[in-house]
C-alpha cells in the first residue's frame, strides 16, 4: 500500500449516481473510494484533533469536530439543531443570528426515507439528496416544504406521533431494507395526521407549509460488494490504525472486512490514508 492523503478528516463527499460516488475528504485532498472497492485501505490516526472552526488543537471533539469553546459559542452546535422546534432564532436567543438567517430561516423539506424502515426527517432544501445519502436511505420522498427550520421541526414533531425519526444504523449496515410503497406511506400518514397538521397550519399561517403531492420517489443505490453479517464498530480512539479490505460505503460508513467506521463521527481527526 502507498500513502495517498494526509490531513484532517471531513465527512465523506458524495454524489448521487448509480451507485453513489464517494470521496474520502482528507485535508485539501479527496480520495476516490469507489475504485478502491475490493482493495486494501488503511487509515492511521495520529491522535491529534483540530477544531474545524477555529483550528486549535483539542483533546476531545465536540459535536463532530469542534473544540469546547466553539461548541459553546456556535449556533450550529446549539441544542435547537437537534430540536429545531425549540429554535433560538425564533426566541431571540440565537448565538449567531447571521448564521441563523442563512441556515435556519430558509426553506426546509420534510421527507420520508427508507433506511432501516420508514422514517421521517428534515433538511434544508439545498441539502437534497445529500442528506438522504448520508443516512443510508435506499428510498426517499419529499412530502412537505416549509418556510423555516423551526417549522420543519414542528411538522416533524407531528409526524413522530405515527412514525420514527431514527435510523437503526446497525440494521442499515447489514443490508438494504425491503422496498416500500413510499407514495402510499405518505398518503397514509397525511390522512392519519390531517387534523394535527391543519391545526399547525392555522397556528403558523397558511403559507408556512406546502404538501408536495407531485414529488417523485428517489431511489438510491450504494457501492457495496458485501454486507457484514455482524456489525463491528471500529473506534480509532481505541485502535489508532483501521485497516482491511473495503467492501462497501453506505451513509457515512466505510464497510471493511474487519468492521465499520463512521467517518463523520471522526471529523477533524488527523489521519494518514494508504491504499
Amino acid at each position: 500500500m502507498r500513502e495517498v492523503a494526509q490531513g484532517c478528516l471531513e465527512k465523506m463527499f458524495s454524489q448521487l449516481d448509480n451507485p453513489v460516488n464517494y470521496s474520502l475528504v482528507v485535508g485539501d485532498e479527496r480520495v476516490e473510494l469507489n475504485p478502491l472497492l475490493g482493495k486494501s485501505l488503511q487509515i492511521k490516526f495520529s491522535g491529534k484533533i483540530v477544531c474545524n472552526h477555529c483550528g486549535r488543537s483539542t483533546k476531545k471533539s465536540f459535536s463532530q469536530g469542534f473544540c469546547f469553546p466553539c461548541f459553546k459559542k456556535l449556533a450550529r452546535c446549539d441544542s435547537c439543531i437537534m430540536s429545531p422546534e425549540k429554535c433560538h432564532f425564533f426566541a431571540g436567543t440565537c448565538r449567531e443570528p447571521e448564521w441563523g438567517e442563512t441556515h435556519c430561516m430558509v426553506p426546509h423539506v420534510v421527507y420520508l426515507a427508507n433506511s432501516s424502515g420508514v422514517k421521517v426527517g428534515i433538511t434544508r432544501k439545498t441539502q437534497i439528496p445529500t442528506r438522504w445519502i448520508d443516512q443510508g436511505a435506499t428510498q426517499a420522498l419529499p412530502i412537505m416544504e416549509v418556510t423555516t427550520r423551526r417549522m420543519s421541526g414542528l411538522v416533524e414533531e407531528v409526524f413522530r406521533q405515527s412514525v420514527t425519526d431514527r435510523t437503526n444504523w446497525r440494521a442499515m449496515l447489514k443490508g438494504d431494507p425491503e422496498p416500500l410503497d413510499m407514495i402510499a406511506e405518505r398518503d397514509r400518514l397525511l390522512a392519519e395526521l390531517e387534523s394535527s397538521l391543519e391545526g399547525l397550519r392555522r397556528a403558523e399561517g397558511a403559507d408556512s407549509m406546502e404538501i408536495l403531492t407531485s414529488a417523485d420517489v428517489v431511489d438510491i443505490a450504494f457501492p457495496v460488494m458485501q454486507y457484514p453479517q455482524k456489525v463491528v464498530s471500529l473506534n480509532p480512539e481505541k485502535e489508532p490504525e483501521v485497516s482491511g479490505t473495503l467492501l462497501g460505503i453506505k451513509g457515512q460508513y466505510l464497510i471493511l472486512d474487519t468492521g465499520c467506521i463512521n467517518v463523520r463521527k471522526f471529523t477533524s481527526y488527523e489521519v494518514s490514508v494508504a491504499a
